[in-house]
């Protein structure tokens, strides 16, 4: 579980493909810091530490995670989102994050306003009864509130610490983002689904 505030930057050093999966092996500042087993967040998405070395770390996307992320665009020398699994002693700074990506969502515009950046997602109509206005999403990882919502589109606010330290200043119109919907949202929608 997480909370979406964005701890590090990671750089992609290495790509390797076997079979359906795909194994990264990624450079940050806190790789030394992981263990063999944790659960991270790589923009959004919880996978699970499989070596660390020398400022390292590697981590392997199944199929599955593959066809649902934007994990599979993925190049050496491209910045991810890191956080590490929420501690159950402190403040929840965002919202309650499972790191397990619903889908993606394409950045149809981008706003300097000169001091904060406004961006528009389009998303699948499928998903509408989960984003609601002034509600919280995860995208790429990074918790953040939703307004301007339609059918199959929202806008986020973006001030300039989250601009300077996440990989959301490399988004522009026409990039693709991991997105998960709020979790009580999910078990809502579900519960009302449900024949009575």
């Amino acid at each position: 579980m997480f909370t979406g505030i964005i701890e590090a930057f990671g750089i992609v050093h290495s790509i390797e493909r076997q079979g359906s999966n795909t194994t990264f092996n990624i450079s940050s500042p806190i790789s030394d810091e992981l263990k063999i087993d944790q659960s991270i967040s790589h923009n959004g998405v919880c996978l699970t530490v499989e070596e660390v070395s020398e400022g390292r770390h590697q981590v392997t996307a199944v199929e599955e995670t593959l066809k649902k992320t934007n994990l599979s665009n993925w190049q050496k020398g491209t910045l991810v989102n890191l956080e590490r699994c929420m501690t159950m002693n402190g403040r929840i700074d965002g919202h309650m994050v499972q790191g397990h990506v619903d889908t993606t969502a394409l950045c149809t515009e981008k706003k300097d306003l000169d001091g904060s950046w406004e961006f528009r997602f389009q998303f699948p109509p499928s998903f509408v009864a989960l984003v609601i206005e002034k509600g919280s999403i995860s995208l790429n990882g990074i918790s953040l509130t939703v307004f301007n919502v339609d059918m199959n589109s929202f806008s986020v606010a973006i001030i300039p610490y989250t601009y300077m330290h996440t990989n959301i200043q490399q988004v522009k119109e026409g990039s693709t983002v991991n997105i998960e919907f709020d979790m009580i949202g999910k078990y809502v929608n579900r519960m009302l689904a449900l024949p009575k």
